[in-house]
């Protein structure tokens, strides 16, 4: 549902709720029954917050494809080898 907006000479403006698209160029006034012209004005839009929009992207996005754990959280990080040749070998 779309709110639309029109304007009585006689009693000014209004807010009529039909469905998106279906708007008539003149709607008749409550107050005084007379007809009123619909008004153009800037669509309501609001944005969505940062938090809710990364939390709605990771819901979306471990839909089809959850994210698979690689190993168990530590409390801390593994140390780096000390012989670089050893950094390309598996880890557990």
């Amino acid at each position: 549902m779309a709110i639309y907006q029109y304007r009585c000479e006689n009693c000014g403006a209004f807010d009529v709720s039909r469905p998106i698209g279906t708007a008539a160029d003149a709607e008749d006034c409550a107050g005084c029954g007379g007809a009123a012209a619909r008004v153009f004005t800037a669509p309501h839009l609001t944005r969505t917050s940062g938090p809710l929009a990364r939390a709605l992207q990771a819901q979306e996005a471990s839909a089809d494809e959850p994210r698979v754990v690689k190993r168990s959280p530590s409390s801390k990080p593994a140390a780096p080898p000390a012989d670089p040749r050893h950094a390309l070998l598996p880890r557990p």
